[in-house]
């Protein structure tokens, strides 16, 4: 029954992801109910996944408090200790998974100063062996500095990001960066943001 209520609630999850681009209000109450379909007894992971899906729904929804109550209710089920096997799909959720996640909600919130912090850290501890990954995480770190009025560190943190797109043979990683890159435009007067988009552009 426990492993039957976690992969309705992960089932409901990646159904509240597909509502979240046309009615975001739908796929707010669709990750809360994976959470509650999963239930307190599932897998610590399990709910720590479910529960930075919810965040991430919040913050698309413009709702703050509501994605700090999901982030902190993510930490603390990832903090318990469970010595029963995780299912596969659930068993990568960790904490620098959790850190980039905050991140990302925060940066979406327009809080950079709660976003720059935990991106940081989550990025320093992530290998650059894993390029795609962290190409697409830079793009949410180098938006938030924007929104800290830093564009250089911005520029900088670009720089990075497309290092790393340019040895992967995925797309997603250049279509990231563009929306930042086109902010990025606005300070083009520095030398640094200058550079970073001249590249961007060969």
């Amino acid at each position: 029954m426990r492993n039957l209520c976690q992969l309705a609630g992960n089932a409901l999850a990646h159904v509240a992801y597909q509502q979240l681009p046309g009615d975001r209000q739908a796929g707010v109450q669709t990750a809360a109910r994976s959470c509650a379909t999963a239930g307190p007894d599932a897998a610590p992971q399990v709910r720590a996944l479910l529960y930075e899906r919810l965040a991430w729904a919040h913050s698309l929804a413009g709702q703050a408090e509501d994605t700090e109550r999901a982030l902190d209710a993510a930490r603390a089920a990832l903090a318990e200790v469970d010595d029963a096997p995780q299912p596969d799909w659930a068993a990568w959720v960790d904490d620098t998974e959790l850190r980039i996640m905050s991140g990302r909600c925060w940066t979406v919130l327009r809080r950079p100063l709660r976003a720059v912090p935990v991106l940081e850290a989550a990025l320093a501890r992530y290998d650059d062996s894993h390029a795609r990954d962290k190409a697409l995480y830079l793009s949410w770190l180098a938006d938030s500095y924007l929104a800290a009025g830093e564009p250089e560190q911005a520029a900088a943190v670009i720089t990075r990001a497309l290092d790393l797109a340019a040895g992967v043979a995925s797309v997603r990683p250049r279509e990231q960066l563009e929306p930042v890159l086109r902010r990025l435009g606005q300070h083009q007067v520095l030398p640094a943001v200058a550079d970073v988009l001249e590249r961007a552009r060969s």
